[in-house]
């Protein structure tokens, strides 16, 4: 049932997001800030939380996720550093993904062959 959720939740947000480039002259950079800024927005007013535990990975997973590691990161930070922790937090919370991202890119680049479109 978890799967379920997680698919569901996680297909809606991208559903709103293709409406938002459908329907409105948004550009897809203007979309994911809009996605990555509600994050933050809903975890600092407590709502996100709630949403992540119910939907799990369906909630973590896009964008809005993203900000929710951020504010999470820079929550964590705070408490533990002092106000430093607002630079500080962010960053190392969202580093082992941004490094992951950038190691699987570089493998599927030296693994693909790049061609010229015809």
């Amino acid at each position: 049932m978890q799967f379920l959720i997680a698919f569901l939740v996680g297909g809606a947000i991208c559903v709103c997001g293709q409406l938002l480039i459908d329907f409105t002259k948004l550009t897809p950079a203007r979309i994911l800030v809009i996605f990555v800024t509600l994050g933050v927005a809903l975890t600092a007013v407590g709502v996100y939380e709630p949403f992540v535990d119910f939907a799990g990975a369906g909630a973590t997973v896009p964008l809005t996720g993203f900000g929710y590691t951020l504010a999470q990161g820079a929550r964590e930070a705070v408490a533990d550093s002092g106000w430093v922790g607002i630079f500080t937090g962010p960053l190392s919370a969202a580093a082992g993904g941004v490094a992951a991202a950038v190691a699987f890119a570089a493998l599927a680049a030296l693994c693909s062959r790049s061609a010229d479109k015809a």
